[in-house]
C-alpha cells in the first residue's frame, strides 16, 4: 500500500508540530493549530519554532508549550532536545528535508508531512500534494509578455480561493482527524497588553480622553521590490488621510526600512504643519526597526487599519483583528491573502493585469500591476473600512 493511503496514526498524548520559518506563513498555520486542538482537546501540543517567532505564540490557546531553535543550530542538536520530550507524533508543516529529518533523528514513532524529494523516507505518513494546490511559479519575462499579448483574445480564468496556503496546513492536520475547513487566522493580544505597549512606546498618552484615530502604515516588503507599492504613493496616501481624518500614524518596518520610514514620517509631519501646544500627540510615530515582534502584534491591535504591502505584518494585523488595505501586484491574494479568504473587512487592491501574479522579486517590464493602483483607491479603501472622514463631514 502507498504510505500516503495508510490510515492516520492513532493519536497519542504528546504531539510535536514543527513550525514554519516566516512570519506570514506562521500566521497562516494558526487555523490548522486551532482545528487540531478542537479534534484532540486532551492532547499535549508543542510547537517547535525559530526563536525569532517565539513571541508570536505568547498566550496562544491552542498550544501547551513552545520550543525554539536558533539559526545555525544543527538538526542533530535540535533532535537531541526533542528526543528527551518523548513525543508520540510529529507533524511537520514545512516541506523542507531538514524538518522531516529532525523528527526522524528525534525518534518520534509517527511522523506526518507532505511527500517531497529527499524527505519522504524520513516520514511514516508522507502525504501526496493536495489536489488543486497552486505553487508560486516565477514567470519568465517571455511568459509575462506572452500573457500580455494573449490577454485581449483569451482572458485568463480567475484563481479560486480554494488554493489558499492555509488549506495546505489544514490538510496535514486532517491526516490526524481534524476538520479541514478553514477558519480565520488568530493571534492573541489582550486590550491591556496593547494599551500598555502603546503607552510605553509613546503611541498612547495617559491624558487622552478621546484620541484621534490611530492608523498604521507599513511600506516595506522583504521579498523584493515587485511586492512594494511605490513609496511616493504611500506618502501621498498617508498625507491625504491625515488631512481628511486628523489621524495619527504609526509607521512600521524592519531595520532595512528605516530610510523609507523616515521619508514617509517627514512627509506626514510637514503636511500636518506645526504642532499646537495643546495637541495630545504627534501626527506620526516612526517605529521602523524599533519594535519586538510582540510589540508589533500589540501595536497593530491598537490600529484602526493598516495600509501595507503584502508582508508578514499584513497577516499579523488581520490575525489580531485589524482591517488591512493592501495593494497586490506580483503575488496572489487567493494564495497568500490576509485573514479568511473572502473576509470583507479587508480591502485588497489590484487592477487585473494579465501578467499578475508573476511571483518575481523584480518586474522585468513596466511594473504596471502596482503603478495602476492609485493613491485615490487606497485613500477611499481606508476611509471605507474605518468609517472615518472628518474633512468630508464624518461617517
Amino acid at each position: 500500500m502507498d504510505p500516503s493511503d495508510a490510515q492516520p496514526p492513532a493519536i497519542g498524548q504528546r504531539i510535536l508540530i514543527r513550525g514554519v520559518n516566516w512570519l506570514g506563513d506562521a500566521v497562516m498555520t494558526t487555523p490548522a493549530l486551532q482545528r487540531l486542538r478542537e479534534a484532540h482537546p486532551e492532547a499535549h501540543l508543542t510547537l517547535l519554532t525559530h526563536e525569532k517567532l517565539a513571541d508570536l505564540w505568547q498566550a496562544h490557546p491552542t498550544l501547551d508549550a513552545v520550543m525554539t531553535y536558533a539559526s545555525g543550530e544543527s538538526p542533530w542538536h535540535v533532535a537531541q532536545r526533542l528526543r528527551r520530550e518523548r513525543f508520540g507524533i510529529g507533524l511537520t508543516l514545512p516541506n523542507s528535508p531538514r524538518s522531516a529529518l529532525e523528527l526522524w533523528l528525534a525518534g518520534i514513532p509517527q511522523r506526518v508531512g507532505y511527500r517531497a524529494v529527499w524527505r519522504a523516507w524520513f516520514l511514516t505518513h508522507p502525504l501526496r500534494a493536495r489536489p488543486g494546490a497552486m505553487r508560486m511559479h516565477k514567470r519568465s519575462a517571455s511568459e509575462i509578455n506572452r500573457l500580455i499579448r494573449e490577454a485581449a483574445s483569451s482572458p485568463r480564468s480567475p484563481i479560486s480561493p480554494a488554493v489558499h496556503q492555509m488549506r495546505e496546513y489544514l490538510r496535514l492536520v486532517a491526516a490526524l482527524g481534524a476538520n479541514p475547513e478553514p477558519v480565520a487566522p488568530r493571534l492573541y493580544v489582550s486590550d491591556a497588553e496593547a494599551e500598555a505597549t502603546g503607552r510605553r512606546l509613546g503611541v498612547l498618552a495617559a491624558h487622552e480622553a478621546k484620541p484621534n484615530p490611530l492608523f498604521g502604515l507599513n511600506g516595506g516588503a522583504e521579498y523584493g521590490p515587485a511586492k512594494r507599492w511605490p513609496s511616493e504613493r504611500f506618502m501621498a496616501a498617508a498625507v491625504e488621510l491625515q488631512r481628511r481624518t486628523q489621524c495619527r500614524w504609526i509607521v512600521f518596518g524592519d531595520q532595512g526600512d528605516q530610510d523609507l520610514a523616515n521619508h514617509i514620517s517627514s512627509a506626514i509631519e510637514q503636511a500636518a504643519g506645526p504642532r499646537r501646544a495643546s495637541a495630545p500627540s504627534h501626527s506620526v510615530v516612526n517605529l521602523a526597526g524599533a519594535t519586538t515582534l510582540r510589540e508589533l502584534c500589540a501595536l497593530l491591535r491598537l490600529c484602526r487599519v493598516l495600509l501595507t504591502n503584502d508582508t508578514g505584518p499584513m497577516h499579523v494585523a488581520a490575525a489580531v483583528g485589524t482591517p488591512v488595505v493592501v495593494p497586490f501586484g506580483s503575488t496572489s491574494p487567493e494564495l497568500t491573502g490576509p485573514g479568511l479568504p473572502g473576509d470583507n473587512q479587508h480591502r485588497l487592491l489590484r487592477t487585473g493585469v494579465p501578467c499578475a501574479p508573476c511571483f518575481r522579486r523584480q518586474c522585468p517590464i513596466d511594473f504596471r500591476c502596482m503603478t495602476s493602483i492609485t493613491v485615490e483607491q487606497a485613500v477611499e479603501a481606508v476611509l471605507e473600512v474605518t468609517g472615518v472622514d472628518r474633512a468630508g463631514g464624518g461617517r
